[in-house]
């Protein structure tokens, strides 16, 4: 039996750890610095297709109803105006049992970490990853030492056991841009809470949707902001109130009111991977935003999270574990370069060019031809 142990206890980390545990020939601990596993009730998350598909093989589709929604469409709006551009059909990626859902991310952690209670052991901070032939020796700062004959990976961007195996320092880079994020207590009389609602702008856009049939609405906004790089680390800035209240001072809205009904309201600056960082070894994996992070605005975060926990798994079921790092740039490069080009797009400030994108919107969002590759290329597997 091989012994594998998944650092970080994030939606990857855990649904990996689900993937293991169904299979005897493995024994699986996952390690998180944390004394109990971050739910981050207030935070939505989209998954698309290519992730239901994978979540369905470890039982999502017993998560009660109540808990997660189905929205069959993405509406276009202007920021200014609240004026309809147009609509984007997503259901014409569903399959009959996996279908596009957003849900908290409460409850998906929540979900995935049901059946893995006895696997987790909280309040272990890796300090130290020796390898020794094909054996790894993890060491804590509670002074325990560990051995595995696999590590994964997957404390996040920021990740210190990919800093402590690395020969150079990774570091993310600042995207310019900041994250608003929230609960909505009460909807917009104008807009369809039924589905996802996406508000472009100059410098900032922001995405409204459901995300169980309660009737929560989950508020998420990007808006460009330059932060020097000792604001970039002054963790508490993001949580003191006169920046808080500047930042809301700053959107660019002229009806701010529904800002008032925003339950945990939190802002944060967004970090973007700037490059791939390949191992050495191959019993040694990075997965989640420690493999890669990218922005926001494609909302593939969790959903690639997901599939490269999977295809992981499945290449060290299947003795492959050298294959997986190149197949997962190429796909990851593919969200990357959409996600780049969706925020570009999203906050065109020049009137005659944003005119012709909101022209070229109306069309493409009835192009099957596009949306196949555009879409249909990251949503299947």
């Amino acid at each position: 039996m091989k012994n594998i142990a998944v650092i970080g206890a994030g939606i990857s980390g855990l649904f990996i750890a689900n993937l293991f545990k169904r299979n005897p020939n493995y024994n699986i601990t996952i390690y998180e610095k944390n004394s109990s596993i971050t739910l981050g009730e207030g935070y939505g998350v989209q998954l698309s297709v290519n992730s239901i598909k994978l979540l369905n093989e470890i039982g999502f589709k017993k998560l009660h109803n109540n808990e997660k929604f189905t929205p069959e469409k993405i509406n276009f709006y202007l920021n200014d105006t609240v004026n309809k551009i147009c609509e984007l059909d997503i259901t014409d990626f569903n399959l009959k049992d996996c279908k596009y859902t957003t849900l908290k991310r409460s409850s998906l952690i929540n979900f995935l970490k049901t059946d893995l209670e006895d696997l987790i052991m909280t309040g272990y901070n890796i300090s130290k990853i020796d390898q020794q032939d094909k054996q790894i020796k993890l060491s804590f700062e509670n002074e325990e030492t560990k051995e595995c004959d696999y590590l994964i990976i997957s404390d996040g961007i920021f990740s210190k056991s990919k800093s402590l195996i690395s020969e150079s320092e990774t570091k993310p880079k600042y995207n310019n841009t900041l994250a608003i994020r929230g609960i909505l207590t009460k909807s917009f009389e104008t807009i369809d809470d039924k589905n996802i609602s996406l508000f472009l702008g100059p410098d900032f856009h922001h995405v409204i949707y459901p995300v169980s049939s309660n009737g929560d609405l989950n508020f998420i906004a990007l808006m460009k902001y330059q932060l020097s790089e000792e604001d970039q680390k002054n963790y508490s800035l993001f949580s003191d109130n006169t920046f808080i209240k500047k930042i809301l001072q700053k959107i660019p809205l002229e009806n701010k009111d529904f800002l008032k009904d925003l339950k945990e309201l939190k802002i944060f600056p967004v970090f973007v991977s700037d490059n791939f960082h390949k191992l050495q070894s191959n019993n040694i994996h990075l997965i989640g935003d420690a493999f890669f992070a990218f922005p926001p605005s494609f909302a593939q975060g969790a959903s690639q999270s997901i599939e490269g926990a999977y295809e992981l798994f499945k290449s060290i079921e299947n003795n492959t574990e050298s294959n997986f790092f190149k197949n997962r740039v190429k796909k990851t490069k593919m969200v990357n370069i959409r996600s780049k080009f969706n925020q570009f797009i999203f906050h065109l400030s020049n009137p005659l060019v944003t005119f012709v994108r909101n022209i070229f919107l109306k069309r493409l969002v009835k192009n099957k031809k596009f949306l196949e590759s555009y879409l249909g290329k990251i949503y299947k597997n």
